[in-house]
């Protein structure tokens, strides 16, 4: 079983360079433009590491291509 690393606040995603809202953000995961988050409890969620680190790369990877053309 391989367990994941999970970011559960707005500070650990703001650590990874995401200074979204928790509103602006359920507005990007509704359009699929963010990963989607983790249901833990009834109260809390969170969102996969890996999945959020994906996110971030292939942002990178969009500016790179728009700035080769």
């Amino acid at each position: 079983m391989k367990i994941n690393r999970l970011l559960v606040s707005k500070k650990e995603l703001k650590l990874l360079g995401v200074p979204y809202s928790f509103q602006h953000i359920a507005r990007l995961e509704k359009a699929g433009k963010f990963p989607k988050r983790v249901q833990l409890g009834a109260c809390r969620i969170a969102w996969c590491y890996d999945e959020v680190c994906d996110w971030i790369n292939e942002r990178i990877a969009q500016r790179d291509l728009a700035n080769d053309c």
